[in-house]
């Protein structure tokens, strides 16, 4: 190790005096100095401009296709086709005229290297070419852009009315889950009522709330909209899910929502990635603190009728914990003796 950093010590040193010499050289041409050019270093470096723009060119298409199953993954979304589309679109647009300017950018120093027999044209503009080079990317630019607000629009907008509700609210450093029950209706919820055994602060004066239950995991039935209520409960957290396209920022005091239908089971998944131990999950992709890595929720993905019977089999948060039933009006506690007395057949 010393000797690597030794050796990379001395290169940086010789770099240094070069570059001095250099200078010098440019102060005494800039003085009147009747040695124009220095040496043929001018070549040398308009030959490296075009062997560099080869090297990396090739570096970037291997890269590209060797880590290809890495970063395009598996689709498990109705709405990631969508959003895989227009990603590959925008690659497309801004790939070609990224590969055409930097062909051009290193190119030139090569054929415009400095020759004596040489004299630069004077070419103040071009209102033509000034025009055509503002209007095209304009339009191109304004498709795009377009095009992308029409899909975040179509998943942010109010979710069909039969959509499996689901809430996901992120803290520091976990993601806790809560399901609405056979009603389908999520119950209000109070930051002031979070307690140690009501972390999710729900309101169990709220009718609604009655039938809600917490889950270790995301259950989703396959081919049905579902809908992701989400919220923090400190600071900015962010829902990613990468094999459905889903990613969307958890903010305290504003919550957010996603909605999806998602199109493989976890089953079906795992038999096209021949993966017998894959799972969907959620991950934050804001870096909310010490323990931000540990943010990991897992999404079971199911058939509609599995989706049912997982159902039924909830407890809800009164049956798991009676207590949370004290002090509530009469119409509302009846609701609530009604849910532990279920747990107890």
């Amino acid at each position: 190790m010393y000797g690597f950093l030794i050796g990379v010590g001395v290169l940086l040193l010789l770099s240094i005096i070069w570059m001095v010499y250099r200078i010098q050289t440019l102060v005494s041409v800039v003085k009147g100095s009747d040695k124009k050019i220095a040496s043929g270093s001018n070549k040398v470096n308009a030959i490296l401009f075009v062997l560099f723009l080869v090297g990396t060119t090739i570096l970037m298409f291997w890269y590209s296709i060797k880590e290809f199953k890495n970063y395009q993954l598996p689709i498990a979304s109705e709405h990631g086709v969508v959003t895989d589309q227009l990603f590959w679109i925008t690659m497309a647009v801004t790939g070609i005229v990224f590969l055409i300017t930097h062909v051009l950018l290193f190119v030139f120093p090569y054929k415009y290297q400095y020759k004596e027999d040489r004299k630069a044209t004077f070419y103040p503009d071009n209102n033509k070419l000034e025009i055509i080079w503002t209007i095209v990317p304009g339009v191109v630019l304004a498709g795009l852009v377009i095009s992308g607000w029409m899909a975040w629009s179509d998943i942010t907008a109010p979710a069909p009315e039969k959509a499996h509700v689901v809430e996901i609210m992120g803290y520091q450093f976990a993601w806790e889950i809560r399901y609405p029950g056979q009603d389908n209706v999520l119950g209000d919820y109070d930051y002031r009522l979070i307690t140690a055994s009501n972390s999710h602060g729900v309101d169990f004066t709220d009718k609604n709330s009655i039938d809600d239950f917490p889950s270790s995991k995301v259950v989703i039935p396959k081919g049905e909209p579902v809908l992701f209520k989400i919220r923090a409960r400190d600071v900015l957290h962010s829902v990613f899910a990468p094999h459905m396209r889903l990613k969307m920022d958890a903010v305290p005091g504003m919550p957010t929502r996603f909605w999806f239908v998602p199109t493989k089971t976890t089953e079906e998944m795992r038999a096209e990635l021949n993966d017998p131990e894959f799972e969907y999950e959620i991950a934050c992709t804001e870096v909310c603190g010490r323990g931000h890595f540990s943010m990991r929720k897992v999404i079971e993905v199911v058939e509609p009728e599995a989706y049912q019977k997982w159902l039924v089999e909830q407890k809800t948060f009164i049956q798991q914990n009676p207590a949370l039933a004290e002090n509530l009006n009469a119409e509302t506690k009846e609701l609530a003796e009604i849910q532990i007395s279920k747990s107890k057949k």
